[in-house]
């Protein structure tokens, strides 16, 4: 059976899959995508895991499916799901392994004919600056006290210890310091592995890359957000390294062991859940928290060495101006309208990025006028985007988006099929300067293991989602 039987199309970029698909769905799901990438999901079957999280107790309006969707664990990645806080559960398998893996990007007053001719020693610099790659450990040291201090802080520590500037913390997600966040339901094995990786950025899809505004579409917000053509920019893209990765570990088996008293029956046991209010869901979304205070202090610490590696090649014209920082993999309690009523939900956003307009309360007061940057990491050599979120975000998927290309082939089938290349040099070829801890990783992560990151930013805009203000094009990238 096609997946077009299988889907009602609404519009050109919206197909429904009706309750009617799979017993026990409590909602629809509604997938953004064009017929292109529909035919990657149907060779994944992606759309049994939005069918599957459509079943889930509290769930309101639709199971989603961003244009990046593809095969998660339990939920899709792309996938977005709201449950009511009254009546709802939470789940981890709903926000991921790697809690609050976001973006952040530093918005420099260099343009790209500043940096061409030192591509090579920047790169070099900054591959020196940052710890990256498996299980890599950074340059901090932390006391069990101090890691606490992180978790319940958040960007804010990083600032109190040197590492960024205060004005950063108001172009952060949540002010760079999610409440609710709770030291001591973080596990000790999971502050063991966090303790050593702070400023550090990882492996697989992480990357830190110098890029330049390439494309503006919205003239009068690229030059209120200074990304004027030409200009650079340095993005960051990591998240809450081991310890995130245990947390989630650690709260899955909690509730694997839990649900089934709660009276709750998943599909797929990756969907292991329990009520928003129980204690063991009240637990898990205070670790959350934590996981996602760790992210944003990473990503501070990582802005800071960058800053001083800009600042030591090209001086005090270097400055780096942060745009906004927001998480990929995270769930919110948020206030919503549906069907004219207001309620409060935990948005779960695995793989998709918060979307809001202007005047949510959501949006720092800096961007509220106009709406938040939501920024769209490309991968190795193709683009990134920076969008602007919308009302019809607000009022159709709980002020959601995509997150990136999405993954069409798996890392496994990209270092099997990809291994005879030579990235490097291709890379080389196309303007692209890249240094990375393992050339497995080049693989793992080369442009053709993702989904088309123009098409998909295409249809979040055709959507009304989220709308393009300029188009990145990347000039060096180092990776673990």
């Amino acid at each position: 059976m096609g997946i077009e039987s299988i889907l009602k199309k609404i519009d050109e970029v919206r197909w429904l899959l009706p309750e009617s698909y799979k017993p026990g769905m409590r909602v629809p799901g509604l997938i953004y995508a064009d017929r292109e990438i529909l035919k990657s999901l149907e060779k994944e079957q992606v759309y049994e895991q939005v069918a599957n999280v459509a079943t889930l107790p509290g769930i309101v309006g639709y199971s989603f499916g961003m244009p990046d969707i593809h095969w998660g664990y339990g939920f899709p990645i792309g996938g977005v799901a709201a449950m009511r806080v009254e009546d709802g559960v939470i789940s981890p398998g709903g926000v991921g392994y790697d809690i609050s893996c976001g973006v952040r990007l530093l918005v420099s007053r260099l343009e790209k004919k500043d940096v061409e001719g030192k591509m090579e020693v920047l790169v070099n610099r900054l591959f020196s600056a940052i710890p990256c790659g498996v299980g890599e450990k950074g340059r901090i040291r932390l006391k069990p006290n101090e890691l606490d201090e992180v978790l319940l802080k958040g960007a804010h520590w990083a600032v109190e210890m040197g590492y960024g500037d205060k004005t950063d913390l108001q172009c952060i997600e949540e002010g760079g310091r999610m409440k609710g966040a709770n030291p001591d339901k973080v596990s000790r094995k999971a502050k063991e592995r966090g303790a050593p990786q702070l400023g550090t950025l990882g492996s697989g899809n992480h990357f830190l890359e110098v890029q330049y505004v390439e494309e503006v579409y919205l003239e009068d917000i690229a030059k209120k957000w200074g990304l004027e053509k030409g200009i650079v920019t340095i993005m960051i893209h990591c998240g809450s390294r081991g310890l995130g990765h245990q947390v989630c570990d650690d709260y899955v088996r909690v509730m694997r062991n839990r649900m089934r008293s709660y009276g709750i029956n998943v599909p797929d046991p990756q969907l292991a859940c329990v009520p928003i209010k129980s204690k063991e869901g009240e637990d898990y979304f205070q670790a959350m928290a934590a996981a996602t205070n760790y992210a944003f202090a990473n990503r501070e610490v990582i802005a800071h060495w960058v800053r001083e590696v800009f600042y030591n090649t090209f001086g005090s014209d270097a400055h780096l101006r942060l745009l906004y920082d927001v998480s990929h993999n995270i769930a919110h309690m948020e206030k919503h309208k549906w069907n004219g009523k207001e309620i409060e939900v935990c948005v779960h956003r695995k793989g998709a990025t918060r979307a809001f307009g202007p005047g949510s309360k959501y949006v720092p007061e800096l961007y509220r006028d106009v709406g938040q940057p939501v920024i769209i990491p490309g991968s190795m050599g193709t683009p990134s985007y920076v969008l602007l979120g919308t009302k019809r975000a607000e009022e159709e998927a709980f002020a959601s988006t995509c997150h990136g290309a999405g993954r069409v082939m798996s890392r496994h089938a990209a270092l099997k099929d990809l291994k005879g290349k030579d990235l490097t040099e291709e890379l080389e070829e196309m303007g692209v300067k890249v240094k990375a801890r393992d050339k497995g990783t080049l693989y793992e992560e080369a442009p053709d293991a993702y989904k088309d990151i123009d098409k998909v930013v295409d249809i979040v805009d055709r959507a009304g989602l989220s709308k393009k203000v300029v188009k990145l094009r990347p000039l060096g990238v180092i990776k673990g």
